[in-house]
């Protein structure tokens, strides 16, 4: 199952969930945002690399981490010597590989946001308790709607206790609320998941049914 986190602006905490979700669901995470990479990178090839031929998706995949990720490369000249049409090729050869893929999407409404929501099963949609996110959130899931790529969630992120209802009915999902954690934050700092930092902590449940929620689109 590939499975696309997109959002309506940079900012939001996409990469994060992208990392935490690929950890519950064993998946591999790979960073699909050509231009703005946010998801740890090492040595070896990436996904400019394997966007340009010069590298075989699977072959890119990092193992050993926390989480498997297929990681993108940091320059501009790599971004510009890529071709992103290739993106939906090398997802479904990490997830016949792999069986799970996670994709943190370009943010925004940019040329190249629709192609991992073309390829994915599904997605969720990341976006902050503001009205400018929620407005910037709004145009994104009218593209999933476009590519037709069913919404699973709504994640709130860095939400307080809050009435989420008329979120969910504007967006068209049921809204999973993760509230502004040190957890998350400790977990950033040391590059582990959350689950792994703070398995006891709300965040770490909240990515728990994160997952669930994927799980029940693929069954």
């Amino acid at each position: 199952m590939i499975v696309a986190v997109t959002a309506g602006k940079g900012g939001v905490g996409k990469s994060t969930v992208t990392f935490n979700l690929a950890a519950e669901l064993d998946a591999v995470a790979v960073d699909a945002d050509l231009s703005m990479a946010d998801l740890p990178a090492g040595r070896g090839p990436d996904l400019h690399d394997v966007l340009a031929g010069r590298a075989e998706a699977v072959e890119a995949v990092h193992e050993g981490g926390p989480v498997d990720l297929l990681p993108c490369g940091r320059s501009l000249a790599g971004a510009r010597g890529t071709d992103p049409t290739a993106l939906c090729d090398a997802l479904d050869a990490v997830e016949r590989h792999y069986g799970g893929v996670v994709v943190d999407c370009p943010a925004g409404l940019r040329s190249d946001a629709g192609i991992p929501l073309l390829s994915a099963d599904a997605c969720v949609l990341v976006t902050r308790p503001t009205e400018t996110a929620i407005s910037d959130a709004l145009r994104a899931r009218e593209l999933a709607r476009a590519v037709e790529t069913p919404l699973v969630r709504v994640v709130l992120n860095r939400a307080p206790e809050m009435e989420t209802a008329s979120i969910a009915d504007a967006l068209g999902a049921p809204v999973l609320r993760l509230p502004e954690s040190e957890s998350v934050a400790r977990a950033q700092r040391t590059g582990q998941p959350v689950a792994t930092q703070a398995p006891a902590s709300t965040a770490a449940e909240q990515f728990e049914r994160l997952a669930a929620a994927v799980h029940s689109v693929r069954s």
